[in-house]
């Protein structure tokens, strides 16, 4: 989206990682905002099962959040099943997050060392957790 570059929006930058459930494509749009467009579409309201990420400096340090909707709204599911489901995918969305913004990463080196915290958002108190999932370079892939 427009003001990210692989050098700008750096304290500001948010991911939106949607999919395709008929081809099984991902979509990762980064900007100084997340894509509103993209998340209103009715199925993707309905389904709940993209990944909204951030990388935003807190009072004293810097790290990547991504955030889940395990329940509450219109969502697909109850909240046990979908925090199963999305679950398993933590790592592999982590990991397509950070290669497709890989220009701006290799260009951060010391970033490697960034906290990254999953968010499951959930009406229900036993699904609402906030977790450590280590620093970004556990999940670089190398890139040559």
């Amino acid at each position: 989206m427009a003001g990210a570059t692989e050098n700008g929006c750096e304290l500001a930058r948010c991911y939106t990682l949607t999919h395709s459930d008929v081809t099984g494509d991902l979509f990762l749009t980064i900007g100084s905002c997340y894509d509103s467009k993209c998340v209103s579409k009715r199925y993707t309201r309905f389904m709940r099962d993209e990944v909204l990420a951030e990388l935003r400096k807190g009072s004293e340090t810097l790290s990547l959040n991504l955030h889940y909707h395990v329940s509450g709204g219109l969502v697909f599911g109850n909240a046990s099943l979908r925090n199963r489901i999305l679950r398993r995918f933590v790592e592999y969305n982590i990991r397509e997050i950070i290669y497709g913004d890989r220009a701006f990463f290799e260009k951060k080196p010391e970033f490697s060392q960034i906290p990254i915290f999953v968010s499951f958002h959930s009406k229900n108190k036993k699904y609402e957790k906030t977790e450590n999932w280590g620093p970004v370079g556990q999940y670089q892939r190398a890139l040559k």
